[in-house]
């Protein structure tokens, strides 16, 4: 098990060269945020081990990610939206929960029985958010049925689960593991931790009475579309190994990060849709639930295709989450499959992608 945690980049040791642009980058950023609003919220719906439920997803405004302030991660802007100062009072979270609920109220003919909760880097550390916190979210939340908290392997502590599972709640953990891959995890996400730490997360919540829901980034910088499609087909193998849940995101260009400063060099260009489609064709079979949502579908920013075809393709992969049915990839097509074929076969350098 790898043995340096966030605290010993914050110090400035570890993955100097990345963290040290990363901060730079990060530095340009200007604009504050309310500390008694959250970050954002919605209704959606989910495919969960229990079924399909109408959830309200919550992005609390906290102090943000440590690791983001050592440097952090080359793809994630998140953190440019949390509050100055680095903390958040009890306060000014329980404020953030209650516009939550009002948005709920006034949106919703009744409570949402999954809750998902983010924040710009953990849940479960607490100088994002404190125990006392913690404890009210809980109660708060105890009359639902399903909650998801989202967190790095390292604050992943028995206790602070049971917090959750204590009150009645089926609790799923939700880490952001990004790639089963080590390497790439490393060089190209700039993430500090293991595999191995993200096995023995996925035990302590087992401890607690908890699951894990593993989120995965597809195609991260300095990868080819091919070595992207490769990698996160067995990402996903290795993960439902010990998350019922894979939600495989597709990277978007984010402000403030290294992904952004290649995208208008020329030097990245986002996931295919068909390239979603055929992860999720080839992975249907595992013993997992398995989703994406691509966020900007469509759009140059995120994950797309040719443009006349993103929404058809978007709608199929929104109803494969729900229904695990690779066969509505059968009722999309376009033209443009042809050049992605092309991609796929030919494209062999992360930094000249061979289309936008």
């Amino acid at each position: 098990m790898s043995k340096q945690g966030p605290d010993v980049y914050e110090q400035g040791r570890g993955m100097d060269a990345h963290n040290k642009v990363m901060r730079e980058i990060r530095a340009k950023k200007q604009r504050t945020y309310d500390p008694h609003e959250p970050t954002r919220v919605w209704l959606d719906e989910d495919n969960t081990p229990d079924g399909v439920y109408q959830s309200l997803t919550i992005i609390l405004n906290t102090g943000g990610c440590r690791w983001a302030r050592a440097g952090g991660c080359t793809m994630c802007g998140y953190v440019s939206e949390s509050v100055e100062g680095g903390s958040v009072t009890h306060e000014q979270l329980m404020d953030q929960i209650q516009v939550c609920l009002d948005h709920e109220e006034e949106r919703a003919d009744e409570k949402a029985d999954l809750i998902k909760i983010y924040t710009s880097g953990s849940f479960l550390d607490e100088r994002e958010v404190s125990a006392k916190s913690r404890k009210a979210i809980a109660e708060t939340f105890a009359d639902r049925k399903r909650i998801v908290l989202e967190s790095l392997p390292d604050f992943v502590k028995e206790d602070r689960v049971a917090d959750f599972v204590d009150v009645g709640l089926n609790t799923d953990i939700a880490v952001g593991l990004e790639t089963a891959t080590d390497r790439v995890r490393r060089d190209c996400v700039n993430k500090y931790f293991d595999f191995e730490d993200f096995i023995a997360a996925s035990e302590e919540a087992d401890r607690a009475g908890a699951g894990i829901k593993a989120y995965l980034l597809f195609k991260p910088p300095f990868l080819s579309e091919p070595e992207a499609v490769s990698d996160m087909i067995s990402s996903i193998e290795r993960c439902a190994e010990y998350a019922h849940t894979v939600s495989m995101n597709p990277t978007n260009v984010q402000r403030y990060t290294m992904v952004n400063e290649l995208f208008h060099n020329s030097g990245y260009r986002p996931p295919w849709l068909w390239s979603v489609a055929h992860i999720l064709r080839e992975t249907a079979d595992v013993d997992a639930i398995v989703v994406s949502d691509p966020v900007g579908h469509g759009q140059e920013r995120g994950a797309h295709n040719c443009g006349e075809c993103d929404d058809r393709v978007q709608l199929a992969i929104k109803d494969f989450d729900l229904r695990q049915d690779p066969s509505v990839f059968d009722q999309v097509s376009c033209d443009c499959e042809e050049t992605w074929e092309l991609v796929m076969a030919h494209e062999t350098s992360f930094n000249m992608p061979l289309t936008n």
